[in-house]
């Protein structure tokens, strides 16, 4: 640890002056809430993964504080260990949502499944990896225009209509991780 914050003004200059591979960041901070802090580290060139902590979130908030670069969200009720595994995930290239988080996604895990292709799935998996349309095409030796369509598929396959969407369905589900064959969402 390098750094410790007692409001959500000093984890902004805290992260800027020690750029911390890991920001756990409380979602509920004094002075600068931490939607507010990751709004204000956005508009920085940090490389931080970050992690929101909270107590309770709205599926808003989970959606925001995506848009806004966190790569994880997890409840302060969750257990040591779960902590622990988000910061390896994020560290890792992953995003990371706890279970209990997703369960406020009740519309994501009602919809219908499909098989999906191969090729859908390294697209899921790149996607999950935080991988624009341009690297997902130069990965998989493929036009930007075929990722977009294979992206049109699967949002229609597994009735999502975004990409954060997509990956916490997939995060949620455990898709993919590098399976090569087709997998059946369930």
């Amino acid at each position: 640890m390098v750094a410790e914050a007692s409001d959500g003004h000093a984890a902004v200059t805290l992260t800027r002056q020690f750029k911390p591979n890991v920001l756990l960041l409380d979602l509920a901070m004094p002075g600068l809430p931490g939607l507010e802090v990751l709004r204000e580290l956005s508009n920085d060139d940090l490389t931080v993964s970050t992690i929101l902590l909270t107590a309770a979130i709205q599926t808003f908030e989970v959606t925001r504080a995506l848009q806004l670069g966190a790569r994880g969200v997890v409840l302060k009720e969750s257990p040591p260990e779960l902590l622990l595994r988000s910061i390896r995930s994020v560290c890792e290239g992953e995003y990371w949502v706890g279970s209990n988080v997703l369960a406020q996604f009740g519309q994501l895990q009602s919809r219908e499944t499909s098989v999906l292709t191969a090729r859908e799935v390294e697209v899921i998996s790149a996607i999950k990896g935080g991988n624009s349309n341009k690297e997902i095409a130069t990965k998989l030796a493929i036009s930007e225009e075929t990722v977009k369509r294979h992206l049109s598929n699967i949002y229609a396959k597994l009735g999502v209509s975004s990409r954060l969407e997509l990956a916490l369905l997939a995060v949620d589900r455990g898709l993919p991780g590098g399976r090569t064959k087709p997998v059946k969402a369930s």
